[in-house]
């Protein structure tokens, strides 16, 4: 027996209120503009610039013990993660310890390494920094260009993409849907004001992907739907298709869900925004290729081609459960 989410056959009429759910994700998505201008983002140390410290010594690694031992310096944002190498030695243990640049100034100074040095001693004795390397405001303010413009050349890419493969219509469609679910994420990031940094615009990108995979499995099933009823209404056509691809949607949106909550609990703090990201955008990016796109398709129309009788035995996959 096959597990289902949902049953084989559903019937649900996802566009009787469809003006009702475009306007609430107008809403949200309002919203999330309007908190990302007035509070800002918590922009980690990869956009605020800071220090990058290489810390080695005999003790294992204990990113808790050392996250406590330096607490007391007060020196903000701190990133601890252990490196592994196989070209360490067996008693060679090494971790990168990012701080925040200070107020004022554009590196940690070189007392306040001291300081930490020695902070540093009660939990791992012989504690050594071969390196100790800054990142200023100007490289900083590069990388925010660059992260952005990596999110605009994926959305461009997508609209050729679909564009190319069905019609204009679909293309905006799907780019709407992802735009409204990258402004959403962005909007929950400012509101949070949880740490935003590059790990979190690799959870976008990775959001544009999954997004653009569940809208295009639903206009797949569209453009087929199109091509074997010619004379249906196309609300009812796009019902059709999204309650046809339902159980598919659901099962992967559940599975994936399941890996990202185990990750969100035991992962640790590392990847934990990075992973609240990706939860958050499955959320959105299963709701928007459901309610925006498919709601963005329909207000927009399809051209139809009339002049061929319809085709209701479908292809040779017609019958394979999506």
């Amino acid at each position: 027996m096959r597990l289902r989410l949902v049953k084989q056959h559903t019937t649900f009429n996802f566009f009787k209120d469809w003006k009702i759910w475009i306007g609430i994700s107008a809403v949200l998505v309002i919203l999330s503009i309007g908190s990302t201008v007035t509070m800002g983002l918590n922009f980690g140390i990869d956009f605020k610039g800071g220090t990058t410290i290489r810390a080695e010594s005999t003790v294992a690694v204990d990113v808790a013990a050392y996250r406590a031992a330096m607490e007391p310096l007060g020196l903000g944002d701190i990133s601890i993660a252990e490196v592994f190498d196989p070209s360490f030695r067996a008693d060679q243990h090494v971790a990168q310890i990012r701080i925040q640049a200070q107020e004022g100034q554009e590196s940690v100074a070189s007392d306040v390494v001291l300081k930490l040095e020695a902070a540093l001693q009660d939990v791992a004795p012989g504690i050594t920094f071969p390196s100790v390397e800054s990142v200023g405001p100007k490289v900083s303010g590069e990388l925010i260009q660059s992260a952005a413009l990596a999110v605009v050349i994926a959305i461009a890419v997508v609209l050729i993409y679909i564009w190319l493969r069905f019609e204009w219509q679909f293309a905006v469609g799907a780019v709407g849907a992802l735009v409204h679910d990258i402004v959403l994420t962005i909007g929950v990031f400012s509101a949070l004001q949880i740490k935003f940094d590059l790990a979190i615009i690799a959870a976008l990108l990775t959001i544009v992907g999954y997004s653009l995979n569940d809208t295009v499995v639903v206009f797949d099933r569209v453009r087929e739907n199109l091509r074997r009823y010619k004379q249906k209404n196309l609300s009812e056509l796009l019902n059709q298709s999204i309650n046809e691809t339902l159980s598919r949607t659901a099962m992967t949106s559940v599975t994936t869900l399941l890996a990202l909550i185990s990750l969100f609990v035991l992962g640790g703090d590392v990847i934990r925004g990075f992973v609240f990201a990706m939860i958050w955008g499955v959320v959105v990016g299963t709701y928007s290729s459901v309610f925006v796109a498919s709601s963005t398709l329909l207000r927009l129309g399809v051209k139809r081609d009339w002049s061929k009788p319809s085709n209701t035995d479908g292809n040779q996959f017609a019958n394979i459960d999506a």
